[in-house]
């Protein structure tokens, strides 16, 4: 069992469950949250789905979240 339990773990494990809702999205899925909305706001990222994507995923990448 996985615990989580300080501010940056939380916080990190948020934004990628927003990166698999948005890839969900960009496959067609609809949830009952918008993580493209969400992420575009947040990161003030433009373009499509796909882009967002590929452009969040590049975030995480820079923030050290994603390996």
């Amino acid at each position: 069992m996985l615990v989580i339990d300080t501010p940056e773990g939380i916080r990190a494990y948020r934004l990628l469950a927003l990166r698999a809702a948005l890839g969900l999205e960009v496959k067609g899925l609809k949830g009952r949250v918008n993580a493209y909305a969400t992420i575009k706001k947040e990161f003030n990222l433009k373009g499509s789905k796909a882009k967002v994507y590929e452009l969040y995923e590049a975030k995480l990448r820079e923030m050290g979240i994603l390996v």
